[in-house]
């Protein structure tokens, strides 16, 4: 376990500047290239960008920013966290990686996913009661062209392909791709039945909840005859000097979301209590250096996952709070970590 690969995971959260003035946008999406220059140059194995297409959110080409960041840095890997394919074009979202992944000499990994809002369904005219059939015939699309052959293909969301040839290739011939998943046990079959590697979004609740999906992915692999790869999780947190620090500080504006977004879904605003109990006994890593450190190696050495990324943005928190986590996550805490794992 002393090999598990440990990132950093964010969707472009618009932060406020330290005088509590929000950034703009671009200024948001500058400040994210920033944060990951120096998670690559603190060892982070992995940044991660999140795609949404909402006011509260600077990234909405997740590829396009990796781009920016493969041009400054020279070792950590490049994902995004997830590629809403649902409500894009397969072959669209692989030349894009594929040329991430030339730009940063082989580092790209796209991560697919349904996305966790809908938003982008009517932006770019998609029809939300096609919502299943769209992820299943764009992922069954996007499989053959990992390929990097021609490609013939035929469904019911987008125009028939017949021996295509899509370009760029990868210099490897491989982009690795990973399917990421918030629950659903058909997604967790359907991941396993592609080959894919499974990453699972544990946003809420005692991560050893999560330990069945894990073994259905497995059983599911062995039957069908494909491989199960190492399984990865990412769950959202923040790490500041100390328990209390960290919390104070994320608490307001990780509220502030939630109960944004839980105004859409029926939710009721969110009691401290209950942010309180999250902390101690769920799945928010915040905290001290060492806090975090011992909640990420339980949640892995329990699930027996091999990536743990951590959504270090919640809301509009101060920029060099958020650099702050950066530095800390790099050079205190995936050292813990591994002590921890070793031991």
């Amino acid at each position: 376990m002393t090999d598990l690969l440990l990132g950093l995971d964010t969707f472009g959260d618009v932060p406020v500047d330290d005088s509590g003035r929000p950034v703009s946008h671009a200024a948001a999406i500058r400040q994210v290239i920033d944060e990951a220059v120096l998670a690559d140059q603190l060892g982070v194995d992995v940044i991660a960008l999140g795609e949404h297409h909402r006011p509260e959110y600077s990234i909405s080409t997740p590829e396009t920013v990796l781009a920016g960041i493969a041009a400054r840095t020279s070792r950590i890997k490049l994902a995004s966290g997830v590629t809403v394919l649902s409500s894009d074009d397969p072959v669209r979202v692989f030349q894009r990686f594929a040329t991430v992944d030339a730009i940063s000499q082989g580092r790209a990994e796209a991560i697919l996913g349904r996305g966790s809002f809908t938003e982008s369904f009517p932006l770019f005219g998609y029809d939300l009661s096609d919502y299943d059939v769209l992820f299943e015939e764009k992922v069954e699309l996007f499989v053959k062209l990992l390929d990097e052959k021609p490609v013939s293909w035929s469904g019911t969301t987008r125009a028939a392909l017949d021996n295509a040839e899509v370009f760029p290739k990868t210099e490897s011939g491989h982009l690795p791709t990973w399917i990421g998943v918030g629950g659903s046990p058909q997604s967790v079959v359907r991941t396993a039945r592609y080959g894919l590697p499974l990453m699972l979004a544990i946003i809420g609740g005692a991560p050893e909840r999560f330990a069945p999906y894990i073994d259905l992915y497995r059983r599911a692999a062995d039957q069908l005859g494909t491989f199960a790869h190492p399984v990865g999780m990412h769950s959202p947190g923040f790490v500041a000097d100390t328990d209390e620090q960290a919390k104070e500080l994320y608490y307001p504006t990780y509220k502030v979301m939630r109960d944004r977004i839980g105004a859409l879904r029926g939710w009721p605003p969110l009691r401290r209590e209950e942010f309180d109990s999250e902390v101690e006994h769920g799945s928010l890593y915040i905290g001290s250096p060492e806090t975090v450190a011992r909640k990420i190696a339980r949640a892995a050495g329990a699930l027996g996952v091999g990536r743990f990324d951590l959504i270090y943005t919640a809301g509009a928190q101060p920029v060099s709070e958020r650099m702050r986590a950066v530095e800390l996550f790099g050079t205190k805490v995936m050292p813990m970590v591994r002590d921890i794992l070793a031991g």
